[in-house]
């Protein structure tokens, strides 16, 4: 195979080769072994497939960029930079997208290697033609040129070549090509940003931060709404979440949220804004910030309680990761009351809300429902069924009728709320109560697909590794389970048939 490669390779030198043997090189380099292309590659061989890029030939240029692509992967990156600099900078300026992914690629992968990116950076045309890459109209382009320059942010010396030379200069004249580039700059610098508080005080002192912020508190509320999924981004990091805590950011989402009320278009960005808090809530301490910032947990309940299909979602969507960790929980059940009828709303829609908000209830549900083992005690337990019992009047019956359903995400999304009580035993008692419920769950012909076997799977191991469920549901039963989960999620029971003489 080697041999016939470097017959094609040769022929592709010389320029002999038809679109027809390209063809058959971009198959046949995908079989051979990188060390027996790195055997067999010469200077020649690359120079002639980079200048075979230069026609104008749609089919010939895409498949030259595929035969590149698999011999540069073969090659050493300090190789790369080292003798084929022109070509990369060539491939930046080309007119098909295939060939600039192929040449930024090649720049990202060059990065990561500790004796190639000082190459790179010494390079301040072909870095700056990557970020001009932002700008273009492809959004694959523009996505592999933000991870190249992400990667080279991975080092102090990269963080200077971006932030602290003229390329900066760069980023800002890319930034106003359109709004569209803007947020890509800003997904840039996010990304950047969160993998550390160095990084952060680099993107921080070149102004862009300031600038993301001041778009997210300013009075255009399309920009709001997406400039917050950013922010978030960064929240979730703890150098980040402390520099938006010092810079005041936090207290001024807030305030927008109390101005809302007399906001007309508010609906663009309250969702995100809530999300935020959701997601701030989880990673720091759900109890702090729902004492700090009220306004974020009475806009939950309030937007659940609504009859806005879109507001219930984030709500619901919110609720089941604030009561993803038991310190959210408990913060919820202070509500009392409220928070009871509200999880009688939820279980309402997760009958009858169209199918989208029917899955998302059903997951908020699971994630609230859900104790682990070890977090089990009396109060908990109590509060738990409490809240299962708030949903339905016979819960265990309407999630068993979701399940039976001909929708497979429906009836795996009722799977997951009996996995996720599987290990309570108040739970378990009331399944084994509920007339035919510990057949359901053995029973394999219910489960019509992967997905639904899989899930079923899953509430059989939280079922048998539960340290009650023996004790609850008694021998017989245990072994059934034990047994189901031995076999597997897709054992198929044989079936043996006997001939008789003379039947059809």
């Amino acid at each position: 195979m080697a041999e016939a490669v470097v017959e094609l390779l040769e022929r592709a030198a010389r320029r002999e080769a038809p679109l027809e043997e390209l063809r058959a090189l971009r198959l046949a380099v995908q079989a051979v072994p990188p060390a027996a292309l790195r055997a067999h590659l010469s200077d020649d061989h690359l120079g002639a497939l980079f200048a075979l890029l230069s026609v104008n030939d749609r089919e010939q240029v895409s498949a030259c960029a595929s035969i590149l692509e698999r011999l540069l992967q073969a090659l050493d990156p300090l190789y790369v930079i080292q003798n084929l600099r022109e070509e990369l900078q060539k491939g930046l300026f080309h007119p098909d997208d295939s060939v600039k992914i192929l040449t930024i690629s090649q720049v990202g992968r060059i990065v990561e290697n500790s004796e190639a990116v000082t190459e790179i950076l010494n390079s301040p045309e072909l870095l700056r033609q990557i970020i001009n890459c932002i700008g273009g109209e492809k959004i694959a382009v523009a996505k592999e040129a933000i991870r190249s320059l992400s990667r080279i942010a991975q080092t102090r010396d990269g963080l200077e070549a971006l932030f602290v030379s003229n390329l900066l200069s760069d980023l800002k004249n890319v930034m106003a090509t359109s709004d569209i580039v803007r947020y890509r700059v800003y997904e840039l610098i996010v990304e950047i940003s969160s993998v550390s508080a160095d990084s952060l005080n680099y993107c921080a002192n070149s102004g862009l931060v300031s600038e993301l912020i001041g778009e997210l508190t300013g009075d255009d509320v399309l920009v709001r709404a997406t400039c917050i999924q950013m922010v978030t981004s960064l929240a979730h990091t703890p150098h980040g979440r402390q520099y938006l805590a010092q810079q005041g950011v936090i207290d001024k989402i807030s305030n927008i949220i109390v101005g809302a009320e007399s906001d007309p278009f508010s609906g663009f960005y309250l969702p995100g804004f809530v999300k935020f808090f959701g997601n701030l809530a989880v990673v720091d301490s759900p109890q702090q910030i729902c004492e700090r910032y009220p306004v974020f947990i009475e806009k939950v309940f309030e937007m659940a309680e609504s009859h806005d299909p879109t507001m219930i979602g984030v709500a619901v969507d919110t609720l089941g990761i604030l009561g993803s960790n038991v310190e959210g929980k408990q913060v919820l059940q202070k509500t009392r009351t409220r928070f009871q009828n509200l999880l009688k709303r939820i279980g309402h829609q997760a009958k009858n809300a169209p199918t989208e908000l029917r899955l998302r209830c059903l997951d908020a549900i699971s994630s609230l429902l859900y104790l682990p083992p070890e977090q089990q005690t009396e109060d908990l337990l109590r509060m738990t069924e409490s809240w299962f019992t708030a949903l339905s009047s016979q819960p265990l019956e309407l999630f068993r009728s979701i399940s039976t359903q001909p929708f497979p995400d429906l009836h795996c999304g009722a799977l997951r709320v009996f996995t996720a009580i599987a290990n309570q035993p108040w739970a378990q008692k009331l399944m084994l109560d509920t007339p035919g419920f510990v057949e359901y769950v053995v029973d394999r012909s219910v489960e019509p697909d992967k997905a639904s076997k899989d899930a079923k799977y899953e509430l059989v191991k939280a079922l048998v590794n539960s340290k009650t469920i023996a004790e609850v549901f008694g021998n017989q039963y245990y072994l059934r389970l034990r047994a189901y989960l031995r076999e597997g999620p897709y054992y198929v029971k044989a079936v043996s048939t006997t001939a008789v003489e003379g039947a059809e």
